[in-house]
């Protein structure tokens, strides 16, 4: 055959039935062993035990006050992090991580400009969703991602300016390292929450998280590999790697090396039950199709009912394309953690 359109799909069904993935387990085998081959998949990264939180500011704003903090999850790297606080409340509150998808950084979240200026405009397609979270009483820390904003390269920007982000550079030569971006941008979520964890003013068994994208790609990973979060937020992401990821022409931030030998994507993003977890995602995303979501969904489903938790998935799917809803996640996210 000369075009390898069928070939390529006998490779795929290959992959997924392949009698290695059929061999008789367990469960909660199962289970433990995909979460470990996710683990390897994505790879590690050393910690960074030496590096102490820096407050780079602090700033009132209208009934919340907005921080921003300096972290790093591995040595040789640092990251800002912006931190969200109700105003005028007393004790330990609820918090999520916020993770934003492509874009110009978590500012893009938090309702400010690429300069940093308060943004007025009609929120573009993250809506600002962390400032939704904390009008809901939720502390909310949103780190900037690696490749994005003010953290691209600057051997990128010099070659040209007019670059959206630094994925292409920094996933491929972390991919020839034996390492990946994924591996590396989840570290640094979990550093993000380990640092709600060290505020007093977090109530550290009531921690979220919540991502868009690319940052939903973050926030599935980061949620199976730290079982303390307590409830998580998919926003245009859940899907079949069949229909998206390898249907549509993805960033290569998206592909994770020998990924599918272990499992497909639904069954993956599985392994955050028995937490709660919230799946949107627009009825005309043309880079993760509605018809790949309501396939995954149903997998992920049954897997949540076989794990007695089918009380603990909602799923929404709203009029529109990849962007950000929150038309029932943000109350759905402020109801888990808040228990009320």
């Amino acid at each position: 055959m000369w075009n390898g359109d069928e070939w390529l799909e006998r490779m795929y069904e290959e992959t997924i039935n392949r009698p290695a993935r059929q061999r008789e387990e367990l469960p909660n085998e199962r289970r433990q062993r995909l979460r470990e081959s996710l683990r390897h998949a994505v790879s590690s990264f050393p910690p960074n035990d030496q590096h102490k939180p820096k407050l780079l500011e602090r700033v009132e704003c209208d009934g919340y006050i907005r921080e921003r903090v300096e972290l790093s999850a591995t040595p040789g790297l640092t990251f800002a992090a912006y931190v969200l606080i109700p105003q005028h409340t007393q004790g330990t509150l609820p918090a999520a991580v916020a993770m934003h998808g492509h874009g110009y950084g978590s500012r893009e979240i938090v309702g400010l400009k690429r300069d940093g200026s308060p943004d007025e405009n009609a929120p573009g397609i993250h809506r600002h969703y962390a400032l939704e979270l904390v009008k809901r009483g939720l502390i909310v820390i949103a780190p900037d991602v690696l490749g994005f904003g003010e953290r691209m390269l600057k051997s990128d920007l010099e070659r040209d300016p007019s670059l959206p982000n630094s994925c292409h550079r920094l996933a491929a030569a972390l991919l020839l390292m034996g390492k990946t971006l994924t591996g590396l941008r989840v570290a640094e979520a979990l550093c993000a929450y380990q640092y709600l964890r060290s505020r007093a003013d977090v109530d550290t068994d009531r921690i979220g998280m919540m991502g868009f994208s690319g940052g939903a790609l973050i926030s599935f990973a980061a949620s199976v590999l730290e079982a303390r979060i307590k409830a998580v937020v998919l926003s245009g992401y859940a899907n079949t790697m069949k229909d998206s990821i390898i249907a549509v022409r993805h960033c290569i931030d998206n592909y994770t090396p020998g990924l599918l030998l272990h499992a497909e994507l639904p069954e993956l993003i599985g392994l955050i039950a028995p937490k709660a977890l919230f799946l949107e995602s627009g009825g005309q995303d043309p880079i993760f199709p509605v018809a790949g979501f309501r396939k995954a969904v149903d997998v992920i489903s049954g897997i949540y009912e076989s794990e007695g938790a089918g009380d603990k998935l909602a799923v929404d799917v709203f009029p529109g394309g990849h962007e950000v809803s929150g038309r029932m996640s943000y109350d759905w996210l402020k109801k888990e953690l808040l228990g009320d």
